[in-house]
């Protein structure tokens, strides 16, 4: 079974939405890193030299290969990353090996022979 880990940098307003969506959409766990910050296209305003930030998770999955497109779509449409800039960005990428996921992989070729 192959892996990719797909990275959403979330609004943390929006994490528990993501994180649902993406369980909904196949995913069978993430990890959460919170207080993550970024500059995107446009340089933060500040006010009185303090940044006006708002606060992202950093949101990890390691999903199966079959189900990580739709599970990528799925966090960008919940996160809304494509509504406006700042709100998000989601990237995935191949997994070369893992372990400590032996557990999941019976579920997981059960969930993926179903879905193909």
């Amino acid at each position: 079974m192959r892996f990719k880990l797909i990275l959403a940098f979330v609004e943390d307003s929006k994490t528990d939405l993501v994180l649902d969506a993406a369980r909904d959409a196949g995913a069978t766990g993430a990890t959460v890193i919170n207080n993550a910050r970024g500059e995107g296209l446009n340089k933060k305003r500040t006010f009185f030299g303090l940044t006006l930030d708002v606060q992202k998770d950093v949101v990890l999955l390691m999903v199966e290969e079959h189900l990580s497109r739709h599970i990528l779509e799925t966090i960008c449409e919940v996160g809304e990353f494509d509504q406006e800039s700042g709100q998000g960005i989601a990237i995935q990428i191949d997994i070369e090996d893992a372990v400590g996921v032996a557990h999941q992989v019976a579920t997981l070729t059960k969930v993926v022979e179903d879905n193909l």
